[in-house]
């Protein structure tokens, strides 16, 4: 018969800190803990076969699943030499989720299970404190009706809340033993209210049905959203963790905490946590209570202390990786309840990773696949510009780094809502919890006025990577009346507010964001990626100021220059609209003149900024009618520019008009219905690189050829860039290397990539465009249904984000395939975005493309991601988890 069920009691377990697809991470957790001799409450874990198995027969427990889970509680009751519903000396138990991916916060846990009107007596007599007793007795039942029976957890708040002003008390733990034992009716009496059926006070009843409601809580709608973001199978299901109770409710003696072994938001090495005297673990993660710092720890019970240093200094050098650590202190004893690989920002992946290669705990090939790629655009996030004059209204804890704007919010619907219209929001809760999840997602920054460092606003916005400030107690929330207060001011929903992750601080109105240093970690970890990695990474830049950033950020070269962009600008559109409209050639050649001498200055400054570095300019690509004029006043200005009257201008616009533009008159088919402007970009590239060649710079262009569909337009083209190049070199007494070659982005062009490589002597694949002509969309038109397709999983994923590897990919693949047949050292690359979009890397890796090129803040990341794909390739091996 299949095994289900594998306990850890008194340092044997069954089973292993390996098997995290089985035992889910928190069981793997206390399986290697328990192994190593570290105190942990005995208890067993329920697989995650038994989740599959229960979904797969319906909801129902599989054969033998019970029989098994009350003969590991048998072997519990032995250990702690308690019994389960016993109302003389009762064991409480606890029943936790454990997926094998981290979900903060996503999954149920119902505490102190085995608690009825019977059982509650033997907890009294065992402890001597009533107040302990009724404590956990109202906290169970207030579980168990949320999470199992799913009575709204306000409701039972609603009761509480009154308790405290019938005793004049405004906290929990204020409240006296007889108030806590007045609260049980009312709470049961709400749950028949709500339900229709009674609170189930058999012990067993209870187990049961606290083990169906952890499964079932596999498919809620906060998980279901959490794995969508973080792109988590839904087929893995989660374990489930029964254990012993410990408590950290007895007294000033007792309580409860969360500490990593290293801070999760810098990476700073050193216990970094929270702890609350008098509570249970929930107290601390749901920001009911806001908790002291883990040194308070240090005051209150030295010893303790001491012993929790210990442990996490040994749990650290034993997973060679950050952890992040539940315990329990109960009469003075030390507890362990959980461990796991820390979530933490990127700046402290960074560093924890490039501190440990230097500590001997990992390799530098280790530390390399510890670090996301996707977490490095973290490291770019803004911060508030440290110059600025602010007002600061409030402060809280700096829970996650950077910086953020926004509309304010007090629910996540609105959040959700409004971000679909385009608003920056800020989500402003007293706490938030694992239903705010979509809300968190959608928001810029997230406000709470309770919570601790390692509450769940705390936790889920920094492995989302968003920026997040929590505890700030001075912050009155009206959420019914959507509005809220903090330092003398009065915030209304959709007002202004800013706030900085990194310090704490709350900033009325809008102010002004800077980008982020990066510091030493950071450089040394891209110097071991760059060092491992075979594919080349470039990068997007039209500007000065983007080849500036792309070199800050570590570019190769320039993959993609697109000269329309500057075309635009304000002081150069009336001279493009005149060659565009122009009928007579001497009117195109007096604006071409002008715009030359633009170009030429454009490509100088950003060929001395590349010095050394290959530029690869595509020549003027999209439609005319982007640049033509639209509104009658456009209109007018550009008839009296041109001294023309504005009727004889309308009409010609009107007849340049496209009905499918996107497939019209563009790219080179322009350049060869009117080779005049393809050959003056011509000889402002040549014409700079030739002049900075003389003053030393080191200049190499690559002239690329836009919408090339069969060879032949390619050939015409091509001629007339070397009658050009040889006039302007002639002229220069100059030699500046240049190449020739084509951007694919068309299928006719992937498949007959052979042909045009007789012509190009580079391909530069336009996934952008060739994702749109591939599925026959329109990038701009699509987001009246792809999102549609996204949800019902028709497609797995955004094309236009992660490049589709059986269709776009495979046109690529035939691509570079035939070009090298025909020129087998033919320089490939692709230029769109999907070149900063790590899976979509990864590929470009295994068909052996030369190089990426994404837009500059992103290279980074690609860097990063063509390091992975090197080290995966050489090992298929899993790398370890990262949960930064």
């Amino acid at each position: 018969m299949r095994k289900y069920v594998y306990t850890f009691i008194d340092g044997v377990a069954e089973g292993k800190g390996a098997w995290r697809d089985l035992l889910g991470g928190k069981g793997a957790g206390l399986a290697e803990m328990t192994a190593l001799g570290i105190r942990v409450p005995p208890g067993f874990t329920i697989s995650t076969e038994a989740c599959r198995a229960y979904f797969a027969a319906g909801n129902r427990f599989p054969e033998g699943l019970w029989e098994e889970v009350l003969a590991a509680l048998g072997r519990v009751e032995a250990a702690m030499n308690l019994r389960y519903g016993d109302p003389a000396r009762p064991l409480l138990l606890s029943v936790r989720s454990g997926a094998p991916v981290s979900m903060p916060g996503m999954l149920d846990t119902v505490l102190n299970l085995g608690l009825n009107d019977d059982t509650v007596q033997g907890l009294i007599a065992a402890s001597g404190n009533p107040r302990f007793a009724y404590d956990a007795y109202r906290r169970f039942v207030t579980m168990f009706g949320n999470v199992v029976l799913g009575v709204p957890h306000e409701a039972f708040e609603k009761l509480l809340e009154a308790a405290k002003q019938r005793a004049g008390v405004e906290a929990d733990h204020e409240l006296p033993a007889e108030a806590l034992k007045a609260l049980i009716a009312p709470m049961k009496a709400l749950i028949r209210e709500k339900t229709g059926r009674d609170f189930p006070e058999a012990p067993s009843e209870q187990l049961r049905l606290s083990i169906a409601a952890v499964f079932a809580s596999w498919y809620n709608d906060r998980a279901v959203a959490y794995r969508q973001l973080h792109r988590i199978p839904e087929t893995m299901g989660t374990a489930v963790n029964v254990q012993a109770m410990v408590f950290g409710n007895l007294g000033d003696d007792s309580g409860t905490g969360v500490v990593f072994t290293r801070n999760p938001a810098t990476g700073e090495k050193g216990l970094f946590g929270e702890f609350l005297l008098n509570a249970q673990g929930e107290d601390v993660v749901a920001g009911i209570r806001t908790p002291q710092p883990v040194s308070a720890l240090r005051q209150a019970m030295p010893e303790v202390y001491a012993e929790l240093e210990a442990v996490c200094q040994r749990l650290e050098r034993h997973f060679r990786d950050m952890q992040d650590v539940e315990f329990t202190v109960q009469a003075r004893v030390l507890y362990l309840l959980q461990t796991r690989t820390g979530k933490r920002t990127a700046p402290a992946a960074v560093r924890i990773a490039v501190d440990m290669v230097h500590e001997g705990l990992i390799t530098q090939r280790e530390a390399l696949l510890r670090v996301e790629p996707e977490h490095i655009d973290q490291l770019l996030h803004p911060m508030v510009d440290p110059q600025a004059t602010v007002t600061v209204i409030g402060r809280g804890l700096p829970a996650s780094p950077g910086a953020a704007c926004g509309q304010v919010v007090f629910s996540a619907a609105e959040a959700v809502r409004r971000h679909a219209r385009g608003a920056a929001v800020i989500l402003v809760r007293q706490e938030t919890s694992p239903e705010d999840i979509r809300g968190m997602s959608a928001a810029a920054g997230i406000l709470t006025a309770r919570g601790g460092m390692t509450s769940h606003a705390a936790v889920v916005a920094r492995g989302m990577g968003k920026c997040c400030v929590v505890g700030c107690q001075e912050l009155s929330i009206h959420e019914e009346e959507r509005y809220c207060q903090l330092g003398g001011h009065v915030i209304r929903e959709g007002d202004i507010l800013t706030l900085d992750g990194a310090t704490g601080r709350v900033i009325l109105g809008e102010a002004p964001l800077t980008t982020a240093e990066l510091g030493a970690h950071f450089a040394e970890l891209m110097g071991w990626a760059d060092a491992h990695r075979r594919l080349g990474v470039r990068s997007n830049a039209d500007t000065p100021h983007d080849a500036e950033a792309s070199r800050r950020f570590g570019a190769e070269g320039i993959g993609l220059c697109r000269t329309e962009h500057m075309f635009f600008a304000a002081d150069r559109i009336m001279a493009v609209r005149q060659m565009i409209i122009a009928d007579d050639a001497a009117q195109r050649q007096q604006a071409l003149r002008q715009i030359q001498a633009m170009q030429k200055e454009d490509f100088k400054a950003i060929f001395r900024i590349m010095d050394g570095l290959p530029v690869t300019i595509r020549l003027l690509d999209p439609p005319l009618h982007e640049f033509l004029p639209h509104t009658a006043e456009e209109i007018d200005a550009l008839a009296a520019y041109m001294q023309q009257p504005a009727h004889a201008l309308r009409q010609r616009v009107e007849a340049l008009r496209e009905a499918n533009p996107m497939l019209g008159h563009r790219g080179c088919r322009l350049g060869i219905t009117r080779p005049e402007i393809y050959k003056m970009q011509v000889r402002a590239i040549l014409e700079a690189a030739c002049e900075l060649t003389r003053q030393g710079v080191q200049v190499l262009p690559e002239i690329m050829i836009p919408l090339v569909s069969h060879v032949q337009e390619l050939a015409v083209i091509k001629r007339d860039v070397q009658e050009v190049a040889k006039q302007v070199l002639q002229e220069q007494g100059v030699t500046v290397p240049y190449l020739v070659g084509t951007m694919i982005e068309l299928p006719r062009a992937a498949l007959t990539a052979g042909a045009i490589a007789r012509e190009a002597e580079f391909f530069s694949f336009g996934t952008n465009d060739l994702t749109q002509t591939c599925f026959g969309l329109s990038r701009d038109d699509a987001g009246s249904f792809l999102p549609y397709y996204l949800e019902h999983g028709i497609l797995p994923e955004d094309p236009f984000v992660v490049l589709d590897e059986e269709g776009v990919g495979e046109l690529v693949r035939v691509g570079v395939e035939r070009g090298r047949q025909t020129r087998p050292q033919l320089k490939v690359g692709i230029c769109g975005e999907h070149g900063g979009e790590p899976r979509s890397v990864a590929f470009c890796h295994r068909i052996g493309l030369d190089y990426v090129s994404c837009s500059p803040y992103r290279v980074p990341v690609a860097r990063l991601a063509a390091a992975h794909a090197a080290l995966q390739a050489e090992s298929p091996a899993k790398a370890p988890e990262s949960e930064g």
